[in-house]
């Protein structure tokens, strides 16, 4: 039985693969593959695009999803072992894990870091319980990593630029008026440099950096690819000859778990927004976005509804990979 919790447990000819198997579902998407399997998605946090692709998805292959939400219609679950469990927390993850194994052929889950103490979070201690405890195949919808858009990004970028390996890619650190996560720009900084890219990583000073574990596993991927991993606070060295600009949000790490000083820290970094002047420094890249967008904070109109903004594909391409990767996880051939 194999999970699937980070792209880097997998070979990159594995990845390529459901990459591939994405794109004959993609042209012919109804395919009763999964007749008679069930799906269970768990989500501790709120969903668009996630949710409603892996339902569609689920759906489109012959197969039920059912979306249970932990604390609003389902008992809330605590993941800690050994836990004395006399707080809100009803269910324990042994007992969730094993009951849905039976009723389930795949679990998939989403689970946010708790922005409390990142040394704890670091660990990604909710996804790994269930995994621990499930007898079936676990999806990671989202912890501190997010595979499934890792999966989309690139799909999305081999049908607009073909070969990757080379290619500058410019992750770009953009305000936002909360503090989020940084599981987006962990995972589009792996896998870029998994795929052989010249990464940029652009953020406005060393508290934006990455936790170092993603950074030594980028620059480890780098060596072995042939790709490159650098770290610049100057707007045009990031931007300048980039084929690719990905915009995302997130917070420092020196500050997390206090988001008023992450507030006064990031509201000085409002020229980050990715707009028409910054994209014209690049080599014509195309632009994308994990979605949901502030729009006129985060990037301006003129470059979300330009041509070479390809975000509603990578959004679109998440239904296509998740299907795939459903498929291989049950062992069923597709095409």
């Amino acid at each position: 039985m194999r999970h699937f919790i980070n792209t880097q447990d997998w070979a990159v000819e594995e990845l390529q693969a459901l990459l591939d198997e994405a794109a004959g579902l993609k042209s012919r998407p109804l395919q009763p593959l999964l007749q008679g399997r069930t799906v269970a998605l768990l989500f501790l946090n709120p969903s668009l695009r996630t949710r409603a692709s892996f339902q569609i998805g689920a759906a489109q292959l012959g197969a039920t999803a059912i979306v249970l939400e932990p604390g609003n219609g389902v008992w809330g679950i605590e993941f800690d072992s050994g836990k004395v469990m006399d707080g809100k927390a009803e269910e324990h993850i042994v007992e969730v894990a094993e009951v849905l194994s039976r009723y389930c052929d795949l679990i998939a889950m989403r689970a946010f870091p708790g922005f409390k103490n990142w040394q704890y979070d670091r660990e990604d201690p909710l996804i790994k319980a269930l995994a621990r405890y499930s007898r079936v195949p676990v999806i990671n919808m989202e912890t501190i990593i997010h595979p499934c858009q890792e999966l989309a990004l690139v799909m999305t970028l081999q049908e607009r630029l073909g070969r990757l390996k080379g290619k500058k890619l410019c992750l770009t650190w953009t305000w936002n008026p909360q503090p989020l996560s940084t599981a987006v720009a962990n995972s589009v900084t792996m896998i870029a440099t998994k795929y052989g890219m010249n990464v940029s990583l652009l953020c406005p000073s060393p508290d934006y950096v990455l936790d170092e574990r993603f950074m030594k596993v980028a620059h480890e991927n780098a060596a072995s690819s042939g790709g490159r991993l650098a770290v610049t606070h100057e707007i045009s060295e990031g931007y300048a000859d980039a084929d690719v600009v990905y915009a995302n949000s997130w917070g420092s790490l020196p500050y997390y778990g206090d988001p008023e000083k992450e507030w006064e820290l990031s509201r000085a970094y409002g020229r980050f927004i990715v707009d028409e002047r910054k994209m014209a420094m690049t080599n014509n890249a195309v632009l994308s976005h994990c979605l949901p967008v502030r729009r006129n904070v985060e990037a301006t109109d003129g470059v979300l509804d330009a041509p070479g903004c390809v975000a509603i594909d990578e959004a679109e391409n998440r239904l296509h990979v998740q299907k795939a990767l459903m498929l291989r996880l049950l062992g069923v051939a597709g095409r």
